[in-house]
């Protein structure tokens, strides 16, 4: 049975039809997992937080203008601009940056060892829903002589490139520096304080030292009870980054983010477009050679229905007619499939290590995004081919009792 129906497969089969369904399916496949592909691996280059940061967050403050200097006006948040924040829109919770209000002087080394750097700093402060770091690892409470820290990726990058290197001394790699205990002497208008710190996270985005809400509410009511903080930054969870709304609405009130938050989101935003549209020309390349083969499957099935009559009239079941027409569609989307595989793979080749030299700190992503969407697609053609076979076939038998 088999037999004979793969020797009517083959003699009436249209190899140019097929050969065109293998190309064009294949150009589709290759541009939708290329896309998808591409998109999983610069998308985070734009959209990528610090370590410390939860997605969709942004750092909110005021412009510091000649006027405001002049005028010795600080470039503040009071209790209003903060709740106008926080009602708008696009904002799904806002939070400030509590600053320290006490001096601070870091000593990174020791004396014994010849060693020893000092300077002077200041911390602040944000709630803890907006820290995405281990939890375990961000707790202070009274009485701890260790306070955990997030540190600027800049300060290192100052010692390693400048100092280090102007001095003779060895570059510090961030793993190492989150080993070392930093003292810190803490002075204020009631008094003094020391105690230790540790690194437990880098931020490429802020020029600030956090530490935990509680360390610094504790720290504040204790070596500065006669002052108030007052915030200076907002930190934001917006809902969308690209939001026109929040371009007009920092316009309009003086307001800046930092690290070009908003750039950066307008141009993931424009990538996303543009990544979308390619998707989309790969699906309807696709989907465009799915009938291709559908055509060629039942001009086939055409041919040959007279032949196909008399196997259905011996007694031969429609699965077993629809069988071979479903090992040739399984082994040509199965046959595209690897070939879109190996070709996206390719051509990641090609742009990875230009994004390693753009960005020296880039880790690329994984091919899972790329071989899902391939797998999803290659069952859904193989679910649609089979149901389109076995109706097709069907019909045929169908006539056949009429």
């Amino acid at each position: 049975m088999n037999r004979i129906l793969y020797r009517l497969l083959s003699r009436h089969i249209n190899a140019g039809q097929l050969a065109g369904f293998v190309l064009a399916n294949l150009c589709g496949m290759t541009i939708v997992l290329a896309a998808v592909q591409f998109a999983t691996d610069i998308i985070p280059m734009f959209t990528g937080n610090d370590s410390f940061l939860k997605p969709g967050q942004m750092v909110m403050a005021k412009h510091v203008s000649t006027v405001r200097t002049l005028t010795g006006k600080a470039p503040t948040f009071s209790a209003e601009e903060i709740a106008d924040v926080s009602q708008q829109p696009f904002v799904k919770e806002a939070g400030t940056f509590t600053p320290s209000l006490f001096s601070v002087v870091a000593t990174l080394g020791s004396r014994k060892l010849g060693v020893e750097f000092s300077t002077e700093m200041f911390f602040e402060a944000v709630p803890d829903d907006f820290i995405d770091v281990d939890l375990s690892r961000w707790q202070w409470h009274e009485g701890d002589d260790e306070v955990p820290i997030i540190l600027p990726r800049n300060y290192l990058d100052l010692y390693n490139f400048g100092f280090a290197s102007s001095q003779g001394l060895p570059a510090l790699s961030e793993s190492l520096v989150s080993m070392i205990k930093i003292r810190f002497y803490l002075r204020g208008s009631a008094g003094s304080k020391e105690l230790s710190g540790r690194v437990v996270a880098f931020s490429k985005k802020l020029n600030t030292i956090l530490v935990p809400q509680t360390f610094m509410d504790e720290m504040n009511a204790t070596l500065s009870p006669d002052r108030q903080p007052e915030p200076s930054r907002l930190i934001l969870t917006v809902s969308n980054p690209a939001d026109e709304r929040i371009a007009t609405y920092l316009k309009d009130h003086s307001y800046e983010t930092e690290a070009n938050d908003a750039e950066a989101a307008r141009t993931a935003h424009f990538l996303r477009i543009i990544i979308s549209i390619v998707l989309v020309v790969g699906l309807i390349i696709s989907a465009l050679a799915f009938y291709v083969l559908l055509l060629s499957i039942f001009l086939l099935l055409q041919k040959n229905t007279e032949k196909i009559d008399t196997l259905l009239l011996i007694g031969y079941s429609p699965h077993a007619v629809a069988r071979p027409y479903h090992l040739l569609t399984i082994s040509l989307n199965t046959l595209v499939l690897a070939l879109s595989v190996v070709i996206a793979i390719i051509l990641r080749g090609y742009y990875l290590p230009l994004f390693g030299q753009l960005y020296p700190s880039y880790s690329a992503a994984n091919l899972y995004p790329a071989l899902l969407t391939g797998v999803a697609l290659y069952l859904t053609v193989l679910v649609l081919n089979y149901v389109a076979i076995r109706r097709k076939v069907l019909h045929v038998w169908h006539l056949h009792e009429h």
